[in-house]
């Protein structure tokens, strides 16, 4: 997934009037304000309430679903093997949310203050706070990946990390 490709996404779902946050491996980039790595998918955070008219736009760029594990994720594929994990969120109406987990008593937090702006390509993009990609980036062993983005973060910003 090429940062080209993140803007035409974000720019087809902005054109469905759907409101989607980067996550993952892009949103740590978009926080940074450029690519510092190779990004197989792309992770988008989205309203639950606006998950048809984003299926719907998606669809006419080719995606389909390839994967289903709603309510906590599930993921778009197009042809040439672009992979796109969506993950529904309930919003409160403090601007807080929260995304299903597998344990049904503990849904995943996100609080107001995570939804922030990035850039990708110089481009403003919405993303989700350094102190929140550190949050999901905890309880399982790191991979390579996994501590790059940390460390990238850690310089960018000062964040402590865990690994």
């Amino acid at each position: 997934m090429t940062a080209d490709d993140v803007l035409f996404v974000l720019t087809l779902l902005q054109r469905a009037e759907t409101d989607v946050w980067v996550g993952g491996g892009w949103g740590i980039d978009a926080l940074i304000g450029e690519q510092t790595r190779d990004h197989r998918d792309l992770d988008l955070m989205h309203r639950q309430e606006q998950e048809a008219a984003v299926l719907t736009a998606l669809s006419t760029a080719g995606f389909v679903e390839s994967l289903n594990f709603r309510p906590i994720r599930f993921v778009v594929e197009a042809a040439d093997g672009q992979e796109i994990d969506l993950h529904p969120l309930v919003f409160n109406d403090d601007g807080s949310a929260v995304q299903a987990s597998p344990d049904p008593q503990r849904p995943f937090a996100y609080p107001s203050s995570c939804f922030v702006t990035g850039t990708v390509h110089g481009m403003p993009v919405p993303c989700l706070s350094a102190e929140q990609q550190v949050y999901f980036h905890q309880g399982y062993e790191p991979t390579q990946r996994d501590r790059h983005d940390m460390a990238r973060l850690h310089r960018a910003f000062g964040i402590a990390t865990h690994f």
